[in-house]
């Protein structure tokens, strides 16, 4: 049986070992000697390799120790299912039997080692405590990865406020889940980038994430492109064609503005929802699909329903989760990080080196109302980076080309800008430019007597930003000056 003295015991912990073996007296006297040099690990002994499959899939296994020869499930053959279900068990293959050929087919499937009977103890105890280092370190290089994709599936969100992180959270939850999921927020929220999240983050990461914006297809194709239909069915069906839903069997199909989808195709939705089968157009027969149903929305759904538009029992069934994205006036510590993000992101685009906002320019976002949200605000960064010829971009950047140039023109007196279309448009944009700057700062100085301290205050920029716009222009303060600054 097993020989030899053990050595000193170590403190190895949180480890399950199973013994296999269809001699129960060798399999428990195993046991036994494992227990005795190793008292912190939990050690169990079976005649039955179902047994060691079941707990495997209950909750982690370290070990496993299997002969080769069984009735039923041979070693070979549960090593092959032990692997199958957690890569990171050490199994170690056990034969009174032993042979060169046998061990390496052994290793080849995945064995952590082959030992021959009878066993020796010291051989063992080294096999045990190789093979649970093994073991943890796999389990942490697993577990890495999932942190790791975790933030991939997150790399497109920024953020750090309450509301984001609760967001988070949600997102992380509900993937675990094969609920359907309803995700709900103004235009401009993000929610594309949730589902996609969920998806990535979900069992079905593997299969296809399908994205449908419902208002682009004209409402008499949207029930063949969700739902497909056979050659013949209607006017111009020359050939049969596959839906969107069979083309996510086993993934996500996200409903993007689940809202506008009429009254007719909302029955046939609601059947995918309640059956989980779909009937293409003109076929007789339907089959059954396994798809999770994500959708999406920025319109009251609630007052659709009040008004018909929209039906109660599917607004039910896609209501199992909601997911609500949080608006820029929610997150607005998160302006700065946000601005800074799609900075980088807009150089990148015009291939330009990169830039960065002023303090004054990020506090005017911050500041500013945003109706349309986090994309109303990634569309003004990228004005600002393509109008901007500086690494810095001061806050002049972030008004809109034109009309609020002229607006300001004209609070100041002066209606008749000249816009000469003739130039290029770059040049007659800094010609306009040039004389509002001017204009503006006579002003400025004229109502602070020529006090540069008090015209930075007054025009809500920094005093070191007003210098720099005044040598730019090559405009003294000193002209406007009736007192000393």
């Amino acid at each position: 049986m097993i020989s030899g003295l053990p050595p000193s015991p170590d403190m190895l912990s949180n480890h399950t070992i199973i013994i296999v073996d269809d001699e129960h007296e060798l399999s428990e006297g195993l046991r036994v000697i494992l227990s005795a040099q190793f008292p912190s690990l939990t050690i169990m002994a079976t005649t039955d390799p179902n047994q060691v499959l079941a707990r495997i899939q209950e909750g982690e296994v370290s070990m496993v120790f299997t002969d080769i020869r069984m009735p039923g499930i041979d070693g070979m053959e549960l090593l092959r299912r032990i692997k199958k279900i957690d890569p990171a068990v050490s199994v170690v293959v056990m034969t009174a039997f032993g042979s060169i050929e046998m061990a390496v087919d052994a290793v080849r499937h995945g064995a952590f080692d082959f030992i021959c009977k009878p066993l020796n103890s010291e051989a063992i105890f080294k096999i045990v405590q190789i093979g649970l280092e093994r073991s943890g370190l796999i389990r942490e290089n697993i577990i890495l990865k999932r942190r790791i994709s975790d933030r991939v599936s997150f790399a497109n969100f920024v953020g750090q406020s309450a509301p984001m992180r609760k967001l988070y959270d949600v997102i992380q939850a509900v993937a675990r889940t094969d609920y359907t999921v309803l995700i709900r927020g103004e235009s401009g929220t993000g929610k594309e980038l949730t589902a996609k999240a969920i998806h990535t983050l979900s069992k079905r990461k593997e299969a296809s994430l399908v994205m449908i914006n419902c208002p682009a297809i004209p409402e008499h194709l949207l029930e063949s492109e969700l739902f497909g239909h056979k050659k013949g069915a209607f006017t111009g069906a020359d050939c049969s064609h596959v839906g969107l839903f069979d083309e996510a069997d086993h993934g996500t199909i996200c409903l993007d503005e689940i809202g506008d989808i009429p009254l007719s195709v909302q029955i046939k939705l609601l059947r995918v929802l309640q059956e989980s089968e779909i009937r293409p157009i003109g076929s007789s027969k339907t089959h059954k699909i396994d798809v999770r149903v994500i959708a999406a929305t920025n319109q009251n759904l609630e007052q659709k329903r009040e008004k018909g538009a929209f039906r109660d029992d599917l607004f039910y069934r896609l209501n199992v989760v909601t997911v609500w994205t949080p608006t820029l006036k929610d997150i607005v510590e998160d302006i700065p990080l946000l601005a800074n993000h799609f900075i980088q992101m807009a150089c990148a685009e015009q291939n330009l080196p990169p830039k960065k906002f002023t303090g004054e320019a990020l506090t005017m976002l911050s500041r500013r109302a945003w109706p349309g949200n986090v994309r109303e605000l990634q569309n003004v960064v990228r004005r600002a980076v393509m109008f901007c010829q500086e690494e810095t971009i001061g806050s002049e950047y972030l008004l809109s080309p034109g009309r609020p140039l002229l607006a300001e023109a004209r609070r100041l007196g002066d209606v008749s800008l000249p816009c000469n279309s003739e130039l290029p448009y770059k040049t007659a944009k800094d010609e306009v430019l040039s004389q509002f700057s001017r204009k503006y700062l006579a002003a400025l100085f004229g109502s602070t007597k020529g006090n540069i301290s008090k015209a930075a205050e007054r025009s809500g920029i920094s005093r070191a930003a007003l210098q720099k716009i005044m040598r730019r222009y090559d405009i003294q303060s000193d002209d406007c000056r009736e007192g000393g600054e």
